[in-house]
């Protein structure tokens, strides 16, 4: 099986382009081998790139557990970066479907006439907490507390397709992310499990971001969860409405200009290309 390794700063998959290979397993048995970072090609997880009647490509995404998500913003930009530079539509605006829907990207080609920007409308945050879903009260949920063991947090949660729990912090620590961060995926109150941001306000239009992911544990960015921090920011009065979003694998510009739609505008980058046999 041929595949690729992308990032979208930092926040790496294996791609598999379906409109030439077949998978030799199960999506999620691969994916939680191949994203062994010790005993396979080692990512974020494993996505797949295939055809659409609704898009110029389809995207399909499951996380290093094998579990299968609805939406990733950096993959996204990866999707629409390899279906452009590798000719399967060479188009400045494409459609990718996802299982948020079908999403509109502007690619941003450099001299080498290869895209290294994307720019993509994650259309409408989910703000009732039946569909986020949470069993937190509001429509929104803002700044609502959360007891994770022996301590209560304020949280404010957001859908970007994909469900995200963000708490904002005066000081991003290890015992926020890798401590809590793995209570809150799990905690009862989110029955899909959910993403855990643990945001740092820097000013109205800056914030420095951590990241645990549903699924997989500490990224080094998650577009989504940029998306859903932002959106957590304005609801709560916390930033202006386009902030410049710090990760630890690089920085994302996220605008939700009318409360209407989220974009998303960030780098997207193809590492290397291989050969992948199954052990028999």
């Amino acid at each position: 099986m041929r595949f690729t390794k992308m990032h979208g700063i930092g926040n790496d998959y294996v791609y598999v382009n379906l409109f030439a290979e077949k998978l030799p397993l199960a999506a999620p048995d691969l994916a939680r081998i191949v994203s062994n970072r010790y005993k396979g090609i080692g990512g974020d997880g494993l996505i797949l790139i295939g055809p659409s009647e609704r898009g110029d490509a389809r995207m399909q995404m499951f996380n290093a557990d094998g579990s299968e998500s609805e939406m990733c913003g950096n993959g996204v930009r990866c999707v629409a970066k390899y279906v452009y530079d590798h000719g399967i539509a060479k188009k400045p605006e494409l459609r990718i479907e996802t299982g948020r829907g079908v999403l509109t990207l502007q690619m941003f080609a450099g001299s080498s006439g290869k895209a290294e920007r994307v720019r993509v409308n994650m259309g409408t945050p989910i703000l009732k907490s039946a569909d986020i879903p949470t069993a937190l009260p509001g429509d929104p949920p803002v700044n609502q507390p959360l007891v994770v063991g022996d301590k209560t947090i304020s949280v404010t949660c957001v859908s970007m397709g994909n469900p995200h729990c963000v708490t904002f912090v005066d000081e991003l620590t290890d015992a926020w992310v890798l401590g809590l961060g793995p209570q809150v995926e799990v905690h009862a109150a989110f029955p899909r499990r959910v993403n855990a941001e643990f945001a740092q306000v820097l000013s109205r239009t800056e914030i420095q971001l951590r990241v645990w992911e549903r699924g997989s544990g500490e990224t080094q960015a998650c577009g989504t969860g940029a998306c859903a921090t932002l959106v957590a920011g304005v609801l709560s009065g916390r930033t202006d409405h386009q902030a410049l979003i710090h990760l630890p694998g690089g920085d994302l510009e996220i605008e939700w200009p009318d409360e209407k739609e989220v974009f998303m505008t960030g780098p997207a980058t193809e590492v290397f290309t291989g050969e992948w046999f199954p052990e028999v």
